[in-house]
């Protein structure tokens, strides 16, 4: 099961953040503090929740990046805005869902999405958005 386990967190994780925006993803630091403890997350989000197939990775990207959004977590935002977009998420329909989060989070949380999004999109040669 061990092996399994891996396995899928390892093509999860190349799925979501094996292209586009070059940044270290946060497992790296987390293994500079507790390595054990850094593979154990790592497995458990990546090769145990991700992999789940009640959502599609889209679905989940979608969710992850407004949640991002609204707590206005902008470095992980940057990263989940990437990986959104290695899935196949709608550009556009991201767009919506920043907007969305002023129902919630209020138009700076929205603001600060957008210059994270904007960022991405420059960095992987497709901004503007068309």
């Amino acid at each position: 099961m061990s092996d399994e386990i891996v396995k899928r967190t390892q093509e999860t994780a190349k799925t979501l953040f094996g292209k586009g925006v070059k940044m270290d993803p946060p497992y790296l630091m987390w293994r500079e503090f507790d390595k054990d403890l850094a593979n154990e997350f790592s497995k458990f989000i990546t090769g145990n929740l991700y992999s789940r197939k009640v959502l599609t990775l889209p679905e989940r990207q979608y969710a992850a990046c407004a949640i991002l959004a609204a707590t206005r977590a902008t470095e992980e935002l940057k990263l989940h805005v990437n990986a959104a977009l290695n899935v196949g998420c709608d550009p556009r329909k991201l767009t919506e869902i920043f907007f969305q989060v002023a129902t919630y989070a209020g138009m700076p949380a929205v603001n600060e999405a957008l210059e994270v999004y904007r960022e991405v999109l420059k960095e992987r040669g497709e901004w503007p958005i068309k």
